[in-house]
């Protein structure tokens, strides 16, 4: 397999789980969709494996919501269930009442507080409800967030109105059955050349 066959399909995290097996990488369940990815295209692409940082974790079994959550506490065993992202919320809005929506904000923010545990850095569900407010508060678009090509074919249809969010649903259906990368500009681009009447057409 090639690397533009690789991006041309649309794998879900089971097949890419058992990719990385394959090709020898280790741990590979404990691996986010996107980190799959990132590894195999590199080892497609050179024939290497990227190395990726194992997430750091705690010698201790105790969940910081089992201690209470608050604003002094040390991150040390996080735990993102509905408790912890309630805390979140509720005391980013006693900082900003009127704390906007922001599509994409807690993958984000559970990038920065990897991140910063990763390099070492000790921070405090404080630092973290303060990353929160920061992020809402963010002008413009944040990136598209790694493999979740389906939301952001959709975001991106909707934003160029194409279309209701049942059509977009009903477009990346017909996107993922095509040998071309599965993003909104592909399935533009395809359409477009598609009304020309070109064939043969590959991105």
């Amino acid at each position: 397999m090639t690397l533009i066959e690789f991006e041309s399909s649309y794998w879900y995290a089971a097949e890419l789980k058992k990719f990385a097996k394959e090709i020898g990488v280790a741990s590979n369940s404990k691996l986010r969709k996107d980190e799959l990815e990132i590894m195999i295209k590199s080892f497609l692409k050179n024939g290497k494996i990227k190395d990726i940082k194992p997430k750091p974790t705690s010698k201790t079994k105790v969940k910081d919501v089992q201690i209470g959550l608050s604003m002094g506490l040390p991150i040390v065993n996080y735990i993102s269930n509905k408790e912890t992202k309630d805390f979140i919320l509720s005391d980013a809005l006693k900082i900003d009442p009127n704390l906007p929506e922001k599509s994409g904000c807690k993958y984000w923010l559970n990038r920065w507080r990897e991140e910063q545990i990763s390099i070492g850095t000790k921070i405090t569900y404080g630092d973290l409800v303060r990353q929160f407010v920061k992020l809402r508060n963010t002008k413009g678009k944040f990136p598209q967030i790694p493999s979740t090509k389906f939301n952001n074919f959709v975001s991106d249809y909707l934003s160029a109105k194409e279309g209701t969010r049942k059509q977009a649903i009903k477009e990346w259906e017909k996107l993922k059955r095509l040998d071309i990368t599965k993003t909104y500009l592909s399935w533009k681009k395809y359409h477009s050349k598609k009304r020309d009447g070109s064939s043969g057409y590959k991105l």
